[in-house]
């Protein structure tokens, strides 16, 4: 919620939708291994739809650029959409194209998983349906994009954003190759502690470890780097200040979603203007909250959730 205005902050980005498909058993399999499973749980999915969705959730007003399939799988993906109040105008369902799956195992005794995407439509999402959207960039408050579409789809939303003054949020994941300059001019970079290795070839294991790792992806030209640690909480540095914030202890029933519920939570709290703390903090809670719970974007806590729980946690 903005201050100054009252009403909602909006969040707009182009992402990934997917239908996960999870199932539960009492550990993951190795190779060659069949497990029996005790329960399977299918609903909406992919990065750019959790982190949506935890917006939505945390506070923002939503406008999602994706792509579905006209299947089953793509009516499920709207019906979400629709139900969380999300601004349809950009989700397009192009004849001939399926909507995106993920295949999730949970390993009942700790909450771990083990994830194969099948991304289906998400990788037909262009530049240019990122582009119809620009009247939205112009008047919103934060943008904010992930790694599970075309490259030079999540490039054209940052120049966007930039053209229009707007911080740009970038979720390195999946993590991989990415293409020269991406991430020069990013204003808040997210990767957690496995991203943040890979990009930069420090093994970040402890809030130290993130220090030095930020430093080599502030000189790419990130401006605000945040590196989540899992139960150890979030590092944030912009090269002249720093915080760590740490984790919140809770009892995890699933991890899928938690990373892309603190995206989502994180990009509301950048968008009303926030301390970078008070921001981590925020997201830290409702990440938190989401791994006491069963589903991706299902998990992802409300407003006042998180609120209350932050402040009894901080």
């Amino acid at each position: 919620m903005d201050a100054s205005t009252g009403k909602k902050v909006k969040i707009i980005g182009p992402g990934s939708s997917n239908v996960d498909l999870t199932g539960f058993a009492p550990h993951l399999p190795v190779a060659g291994e069949t497990v029996m499973g005790t329960d399977m749980h299918i609903g909406p999915g992919g990065k750019g739809s959790n982190q949506m969705t935890a917006a939505a959730r945390a506070g923002g007003e939503v406008y999602f650029i994706t792509r579905i399939g006209q299947d089953v799988f793509g009516e499920t993906m709207r019906r979400h959409f629709e139900g969380e109040g999300f601004c349809t105008a950009y989700i397009t369902a192009p004849a001939g194209e399926t909507t995106g799956c993920a295949l999730i195992e949970i390993d009942q005794q700790d909450g771990q998983n083990r994830i194969m995407v099948i991304p289906g439509a998400n990788l037909h999402l262009t530049p240019a349906d990122v582009a119809a959207a620009e009247a939205d960039f112009a008047d919103a408050d934060a943008v904010i994009a992930q790694l599970e579409i075309p490259m030079d789809t999540v490039a054209e939303a940052k120049a966007l954003a930039h053209r229009y003054g707007k911080p740009f949020i970038l979720n390195p994941a999946p993590f991989g190759q990415v293409p020269e300059g991406l991430f020069d001019g990013v204003d808040w970079l997210t990767p957690n502690e496995t991203e943040a290795s890979f990009f930069t070839g420090v093994e970040v294991k402890t809030v130290e470890d993130a220090r030095r790792a930020a430093a080599i992806l502030l000189d790419r030209g990130v401006k605000n780097v945040v590196i989540t640690l899992g139960v150890a909480g979030a590092f944030w540095t912009d090269g002249t200040a720093s915080c760590h914030v740490p984790g919140i202890p809770v009892k995890a029933v699933e991890t899928t979603g938690a990373g892309d519920t603190f995206n989502g939570a994180l990009a509301v709290a950048i968008a009303e203007g926030h301390s970078p703390e008070y921001a981590l903090r925020f997201a830290n809670a409702a990440a938190a909250l989401s791994v006491t719970r069963l589903g991706a974007a299902a998990s992802a806590p409300r407003r006042d959730e998180i609120l209350s729980f932050m402040e009894k946690a901080y």
